[in-house]
């Protein structure tokens, strides 16, 4: 007796579906009708075999020791005390402070926290040694996991200055934090700045790539881990192919400095694709890219309020955006397998490709001089626009579809008198270094024209 169900069929070839599916089409042509090419010109096939030369990426996800992070923005140092107590008890398990004030008391703010063997976050406006002696010290007397995510080239990158004066004096405070502690990771790569300024998925993870070689020449006795703040968006299996792809190139890069140095992904939904009118399908979109991020093997995953482009931070959105990833982690089992994209023809094709696609471009950015080079010759904020300029085209011809806002919008639908933060693209003139990278959102234009309407 078969002891399988599929003993009782014939295997079919990939050759085979192939003409099944040129008879369906009667005619049409199937490269034209039933293959599409991506933003990052891969080919997308309607079907993937097991007879197909398949190339297997060499990357271990994590997927089951993802934690749930919490954002808190520190202002009110009780209120942030409070929030922080509050989100661990209802299901948080890692926090990521945003911190502008070094006069901050951070002892008083971590002091009664339940940290030990948790994983916190700074998010620092400011690089200060006695501030971040003082961290290290408490991450000892806590037994906790402390990343302080220093970013300068980011802060360059984004804000169009450095942190100090100069290059020479940001990387020489960095150097003389490494020696001064002991048990803090302090590199960070703000890899979702790309993302959100509408960088295509190869630029994203070759420019990160880039980025973080320059800490790894500039800064070559740091050991610890390199924490990736990355964004995901709406493309759900390039999403975690994309995830996939940069863990498996940094281990490849950072093999030439150090061969166990490791990197860490805090991964968190885009803001690109977000929108203020009907405003709930922000959930939806937010729930799908937490799934890329956890099955793409995320260590960490904070994810964005539906209401956080328009409302001040508030435990409404905040708990539902944290039940979103308790739902996924503790009702859907997302946290039960390890390895869960292994194994998939597709996933493992869009890996490889990715991985290809964005070594070649990280190349050649070493080739040219390097990421700091052309990010102060302009070349990069120039490449992404270009990638943000033909997206932003196919949202205009409704190509790419955001529904409520370009397409079945609800007309009745009412906000200017719900915005307590402006949701557009914030104009600040003063003297810069380079021209800063700008995060800008697909349904800006559309959404201020609504406004004006009302």
């Amino acid at each position: 007796m078969s002891t399988t169900l599929f003993d009782d069929f014939n295997p079919v070839s990939s050759k085979q579906w192939k003409q099944k599916i040129q008879f369906e089409l009667d005619g049409a042509d199937y490269n034209k009708n039933v293959i599409w090419n991506s933003p990052e010109d891969i080919q997308v096939k309607p079907f993937y075999h097991y007879d197909e030369d398949y190339k297997t990426a060499s990357v271990t996800t994590r997927a089951s020791n993802f934690k749930i992070c919490q954002n808190i923005f520190v202002y009110d140092l009780e209120k942030s005390i409070q929030r922080a107590i509050d989100s661990f008890e209802k299901g948080a398990e890692s926090l990521r402070f945003t911190i502008q004030n070094e006069k901050t008391d951070i002892q008083k703010l971590l002091e009664n926290l339940p940290l030990e063997n948790r994983i916190v976050y700074f998010h620092l406006s400011f690089i200060s040694i006695d501030f971040v002696k003082l961290l290290d010290t408490i991450s000892i007397q806590k037994k906790a996991f402390f990343y302080c995510n220093f970013d300068p080239i980011g802060h360059l990158a984004r804000e169009g200055n450095w942190f100090a004066s100069s290059d020479k004096n940001n990387f020489e405070s960095l150097e003389n934090i490494l020696k001064a502690t002991t048990n803090l990771s302090l590199l960070s790569i703000d890899s979702g700045l790309y993302q959100n300024a509408g960088a295509n998925i190869t630029q994203q993870i070759a420019y990160s790539l880039a980025h973080a070689n320059e800490y790894l020449n500039l800064l070559p006795d740091n050991t610890k881990p390199i924490v990736f703040q990355v964004s995901v968006g709406t493309n759900y299996f390039f999403e975690i192919a994309k995830l996939r792809a940069l863990r498996m190139l940094f281990k490849l890069i950072a093999a030439a400095y150090s061969p166990n140095l490791d990197c860490h992904l805090l991964v968190t939904p885009t803001k690109r694709n977000k929108t203020i009118y009907d405003y709930n399908v922000n959930m939806l979109r937010t729930t799908t890219e937490c799934m890329s991020a956890i099955l793409g093997g995320a260590d960490a995953v904070a994810n964005l309020p539906y209401d956080a482009l328009y409302h001040k931070d508030n435990e409404f959105g905040d708990r539902i955006a944290r039940n979103q990833l308790l739902i996924l982690k503790h009702e859907s089992y997302f946290d039960k397998v390890n390895n869960p994209a292994d194994g998939s023809y597709y996933i493992e094709s869009l890996t490889m490709q990715l991985a290809e696609k964005s070594l070649a471009l990280f190349k050649d950015i070493e080739s040219n001089g390097g990421f700091l080079k052309l990010l102060n010759e302009g070349t990069i904020k120039k490449k992404i626009q270009e990638s943000a300029n033909k997206e932003q085209e196919l949202f205009d011809s409704k190509k790419e579809v955001l529904v409520g806002t370009n397409k079945y919008p609800n007309r009745e639908d009412k906000m200017k008198h719900n915005l307590e933060l402006f949701p557009f693209v914030k104009i600040k003139p003063r003297k810069t270094l380079i021209t800063p990278i700008i995060e800008k959102r697909l349904a800006e234009k559309l959404e201020q024209e609504r406004l004006k309407l009302e």
